[in-house]
């Protein structure tokens, strides 16, 4: 009997160590993840994200804008973040789509040591650009979520996801619809998303083609940024231009407005509103129901934020967001 019953202790010990282990894996993230281990988090994030925003408003776009590259290159794990260790680490941060582009770096380095001090070794920066994304918005004058949090950091980071899963500014409608879906995400929420254009400014490199070349683009929305956006390669690559003609620093839903009237400044923007295309009717809709856009945006940036995130025992949480532990 002895025997037996030390044999059945051996047993529970192991399944217990077996289902404390896969829950560990499996965590689900949750809106009060750090309630108890960092109740302060929230504020001090939008704190800091408040202050960035006041000094450039531009900050909440490409503050957004990371969250958005950061999720769709395996899961929203912080991979954007970690620089290149040109000796041992190759990181995303010089894929052709963030080279000389994301930026906001320096603010999520500012958050994650201001968190540190209130809560060290808690926080991981993959939840950071999560909360910061949604600050942004909200600071903007966009809408509010509950941002689901509990996700940890990656070690890794590859450069070809990046290059090949962020969407382009040249995409055709069908690249857009089947790269959102394969990251789990209907046209309606491409669309939503897509949305998140109505602040942030964008480099003459990314819209030259569009501007001198393409017919379903307003002539004098044309003309007007061709005055800053030379024809020439080289030239003037860098000088910016808002994607929002109208309201650049404020979170509406003039994006679609402008679309309406063809004046989406990436060839990818306009390919969502054509004249007779699939995803038509859905910016017909936000564009006369600001509310709808709100909530639909509000839930697809949940939605994103489910893609692929390390949980449980997976990953780290990184003591600076440059460079895995």
């Amino acid at each position: 009997m002895a025997a037996i019953g030390s044999c059945f202790s051996k047993f529970c010990s192991a399944l217990f160590l077996l289902v404390f282990f896969h829950g560990r894996t499996n965590a689900k993230l949750s809106t009060n993840f750090y309630s108890k281990s960092c109740p302060n988090l929230l504020p001090t994030v939008k704190f800091i994200v408040h202050s960035a925003i006041m000094k450039e408003a531009r900050m909440g776009a490409s503050l957004l804008r990371l969250f958005f590259h950061d999720c769709f290159v395996n899961g929203c794990d912080g991979s954007i973040l970690l620089d290149d260790d040109i000796s041992s680490f190759i990181g995303e941060k010089n894929a052709a789509p963030n080279r000389n582009s994301a930026r906001g770096f320096n603010v999520v380095d500012d958050i994650k040591s201001a968190v540190e001090i209130v809560c060290p070794g808690v926080v991981s920066c993959a939840d950071i650009l999560a909360i910061s994304a949604r600050d942004s918005v909200t600071i903007l004058g966009g809408p509010y979520w509950d941002v689901k949090l509990g996700r940890r950091d990656a070690r890794t980071a590859s450069q070809a996801a990046a290059n090949n899963n962020i969407p382009s500014p040249s995409s055709n409608l069908n690249q857009l619809i089947s790269g959102f879906n394969a990251h789990g995400l209907a046209p309606r929420d491409l669309v939503a998303l897509s949305g998140g254009h109505t602040i942030g400014q964008a480099r003459c490199t990314t819209f030259r083609a569009r501007v001198y070349n393409e017919s379903n683009i307003h002539p004098s929305f044309a003309r007007t940024r061709q005055r800053n956006c030379p024809r020439e390669t080289g030239s003037g690559d860098n000088n910016l231009a808002p994607l929002d003609i109208h309201t650049p620093t404020y979170f509406d839903n003039s994006y679609f407005k402008n679309l309406i009237d063809r004046r989406g400044l990436f060839h990818s923007d306009q390919q969502l509103f054509t004249g007779g295309g699939f995803t038509d009717s859905i910016v017909r809709g936000y564009s006369n129901n600001p509310r709808s856009f709100r909530s639909d945006f509000a839930a697809a940036m949940i939605k994103m934020g489910d893609i692929s995130p390390l949980t449980g025992s997976m990953g780290e949480i990184r003591k600076n967001c440059r460079r895995v532990n």
